[in-house]
């Protein structure tokens, strides 16, 4: 791909976008592969989902505090606090004492709001957002396929805390129990794991975010190779998404990708 590509050592058929966004400024500041096509983006659907509450929130529609009758808040369910496990057939632990991370509590979570998640995503975050190729295509945890512009549009969103009155798009965006240990699938066990209501949030850790992103950082990434990245103190946003699923071979490289895409498109 030559000196100036930005996706070195990734699979062929992979695709950047990276964008700087503020009130002031909505600037492309590097876009390489088929930023069109339709792709899976398994867990970074989550948030997708998460926004959709964000906004329900920001309506006063839903009190991320009220527990159910096992004790479980919809903060609880977003955050990987919950106690389910990964499926509905996973061990449980008690309620807000571990980072367990979890399909089953996203999916949960939607259920509370509606019978009908692929048209509430569609009503919540893609027709809001202008997303056009977007669509869930199976559980609200992981199904929704869309292209990698429109990843970056829902990142800018996020970026920005459009629509969202500004102490809700905070709290989606800062650690929830923050001194909770868990595993981040794929990197490992960290103590503490911070995570917010849908994004991780890097706080002090070392993995797919870098070293070189702010603590504040937040995003996710996804089983297909899809990676979504806001770093609020530099007002940018980095969407990814590779040419083959996740692997040995992110896990090798994108702590340190990550580190040089901010040190050369956000320094």
């Amino acid at each position: 791909m030559g000196d100036t590509s930005a996706l070195r050592g990734w699979p062929e058929n992979s695709a950047v976008l990276i964008r700087r966004v503020s009130e002031q400024a909505d600037d492309v500041l590097h876009a390489e592969g088929d930023l069109s096509v339709r792709r899976p983006w398994a867990s970074v659907s989550k948030l997708v989902t998460s926004w959709g509450v964000a906004r329900a929130a920001s309506r006063s529609e839903v009190d991320l505090d009220e527990p159910d009758g096992d004790g479980v808040t919809m903060a609880h369910l977003l955050a990987h606090a919950s106690g389910w496990g990964l499926e509905e057939s996973s061990p449980r632990s008690p309620v807000g004492t571990r980072r367990v991370y979890s399909n089953v509590g996203v999916d949960r979570a939607v259920a509370r709001l509606t019978s009908d998640p692929t048209q509430w995503c569609a009503h919540e975050v893609f027709v809001p957002l202008g997303l056009t190729s977007c669509a869930l295509d199976g559980r609200p945890a992981a199904g929704v396929v869309g292209s990698l512009e429109d990843m970056g549009e829902l990142m800018t969103a996020w970026c920005r805390g459009d629509d969202l009155r500004s102490h809700i798009h905070r709290r989606f965006r800062s650690p929830f129990l923050p001194s909770l240990a868990g595993v981040v699938p794929g990197f490992g066990r960290f103590d503490p794991c911070p995570w917010g209501l849908g994004p991780e949030v890097r706080g002090a850790k070392n993995h797919w975010m870098g070293s070189r992103t702010s603590p504040e950082s937040y995003g996710h990434f996804g089983q297909s190779g899809t990676l979504a990245l806001v770093d609020p103190e530099r007002d940018v946003v980095i969407v990814a998404a590779a040419g083959e699923e996740f692997g040995p071979w992110a896990v090798e490289r994108w702590p340190s990708w990550t580190d040089e895409i901010v040190e050369r498109f956000a320094s």
